[in-house]
Order: structure tokens, then sequence, then C-alpha cells
């Protein structure tokens, strides 16, 4: 799916291009499943990502697949290997940020994409693709920002922030394996109950309910000590911000919903509050035991629905609605 302008989800196209060759430290990956993202795919294609992004594109952040080439001095990947991919292919510098598949080089939506070596981890054989794509994109990412950034420690509570999206719903586990007590919160009644199937201790439908006010209930007046947030939204943020207990952090990555909020500064240095933007630490350890967990069952996924990658459009307008629950994925051939 080749983008030539920045627009509507009409921009992208299905067309036919050479199969990438794998270079030196490089492997080619046939795709099985990449999976549709708010920021890093709707808004690249938009036009409206402040990264530059050079036009032909094809998007896709997270594909996974099998290796059908290396290329040379490639030793710790062979052809037929199953894998995830990581978002960022590489490290930022001193004078630029990291470079990310899917924004800054050809992605995953596509039948073939070429990666570096390092930006690939195996997949236990159990697991599906589908599967496989959301875990990593998104497991990882929230077991750091709430063990290694918020620091959430067992016994503590913290509200998850858009609970049944991708990163909300792993934020929901990945505290709840740390000892945490959680309140999902979403925007829609189905979305909260989803949460709590994840194992949320109790959900927040925002749009309908005072947010603040129902997270100082279910904590006895308390407030909690971690927000976990990914929305960004003007009105939500500060409500949120507001539900923290003295010494209460707030950790986020994500600015979908506008990103420019509102902050009660009085609150920040009266209570002793901490602010913290992360997009966590993707580690191989981590990618690993998260892998392995949804293989063993122990970490789960949302899923809205998977589609063939020519109803990228389709995908993209569902995305955009915000009308399911879970995540959008596209697979360029049916496993």
């Amino acid at each position: 799916m080749v983008i030539r302008e920045f627009g509507p989800p009409e921009v992208m196209r299905l067309e036919e291009v050479p199969t990438p060759a794998p270079g030196p430290g490089e492997v080619l990956i046939e795709v099985h499943a990449v999976s549709v993202n708010r920021t890093l795919d709707l808004a690249v294609r938009a036009g409206a990502y402040p990264a530059p992004v050079t036009l032909p594109h094809v998007l896709g952040v997270d594909p996974s697949g099998v290796i059908v080439a290396v290329g040379p001095g490639v030793e710790t990947r062979h052809v037929g290997q199953r894998v995830v991919t990581r978002q960022i292919i590489r490290p930022p510098t001193a004078t630029a940020g990291p470079t990310m598949l899917g924004v800054h080089t050809w992605g995953g939506y596509a039948e073939y994409v070429k990666v570096p070596v390092d930006a690939t981890h195996p997949v236990p054989d159990s697991l599906d693709f589908v599967t496989a794509t959301v875990v990593a994109r998104h497991a990882p990412t929230a077991l750091s920002m709430l063990r290694d950034a918020a620091r959430l420690a067992a016994g503590e509570w913290v509200l998850v922030m858009g609970a049944a999206g991708g990163l909300g719903a792993a934020g929901v586990q990945s505290a709840k394996f740390l000892g945490a007590s959680v309140i999902a919160a979403a925007g829609a009644d189905e979305r909260v109950r989803a949460a709590i199937e994840l194992g949320a201790d109790a959900g927040i439908n925002y749009r309908r309910q005072d947010l603040t006010a129902e997270a100082l209930r279910i904590t006895a007046g308390r407030g909690v000590d971690v927000v976990f947030e990914n929305i960004a939204d003007a009105e939500l943020f500060p409500r949120a911000f507001a539900s923290l207990a003295r010494n209460g952090r707030l950790v986020t990555a994500g600015a979908h919903g506008g990103g420019t909020v509102p902050l009660d500064v009085k609150s920040l240095y009266l209570k002793g509050l901490t602010v913290l933007g992360s997009v966590g630490r993707i580690t191989a350890d981590d990618l690993t035991f998260t892998l392995r967990a949804a293989a063993e069952g122990r970490h789960r996924v949302l899923i809205d629905r998977v589609l063939p990658l020519a109803e990228a459009v389709l995908a993209h307008r569902l995305v955009a609605e915000r009308s399911g629950t879970g995540k959008i994925v596209l697979q360029p051939r049916a496993d």
C-alpha cells in the first residue's frame, strides 16, 4: 500500500513494486500481520506527523512474519524463522532522533519488508502472528513505562486511561503483573468491560462518569498512585491528573487526543506530583517475556478485526471512527 501524497485514507493505493533485497546485516520478512496505529499510521498518512516523512512511502511499524532471505553477514537469524520487528531500527544520535520502521523507512503494509537483523525477535511457534504483532508493539512498552519510569510498586493503585486500546490493554495486564490494583478507564461501557475481563479491579466510563470523583471513590478518597496515560485529551488529562494521590506519578506516551493539555501546577508542587514522558525501553528480555506470556495464555490482546492488506483504506477509516474495541490488524496473506 503505497502513499505518494499525504491526505485521507484513499491516498493509500495497492501497487506492485520490486521485492526488496536485504543488504548487509538485513533480513527480508514475508509479512503475515501488521497493526494499524492511530499516530504512527493515521497521522503519518495524513501528513500530520511531527517528523519529516519522505514520499513515496509505505506505512507499518510492527510487521511480523517469516524470514525468507538474509543479507551478507547475518548469522543470528535464518530463513524460515518466525519473527516480530522492533519499531526503532536505529537508535537516536546526538543530532537526530531514532529511525523508525514505517515512518522513516518503508514499513510493513506490504508482502515483504526488509529490516536490520537487530530489529527482529523470534516468535514462539505456538503464537499466531496477529497476536505476536500486537504483543510486540505494546506489551514491552507498557511494562517498561510502569516498572522503570513510574516505578509502580505492588499494592499501589494505578489508573489506566484508554484501557481497551493496544497500549492501555497492555498497561492493565502489566500493572496486575507488578502487583498493583487497577482502575480501567475507557470511553464506552463495552471497552470498560473488556478491560475488566483482562484483570482490572474496577472500571470508569469517562464519557459518562466523573473520572476524578470515581477514582477517588474507588480508592476511598485517597487517589491513585500512578496514572498510565496515552491519550493527552484536553478534558480528560486534567481529570486524570486530579485523581493522583500525594507523591503520585503520571506517565504518558501518546497524544492522539490532541497533545496540548492544561496542567494544575499548584497541585503539582503542593502534592509532590511527577509527570513523566516515556516511550518505554523495548529490551530483548521484555520481548521474550511478553511473547512467552502470550503464548502461554497469560497475556491477552484485544483484536477488533483482521482485514486483508488491500482493505487498508477501510482499516484507517475504522480506527479514525474509534468505533471498535481493540486493535485492527492487516494481513497481506492469510495464515
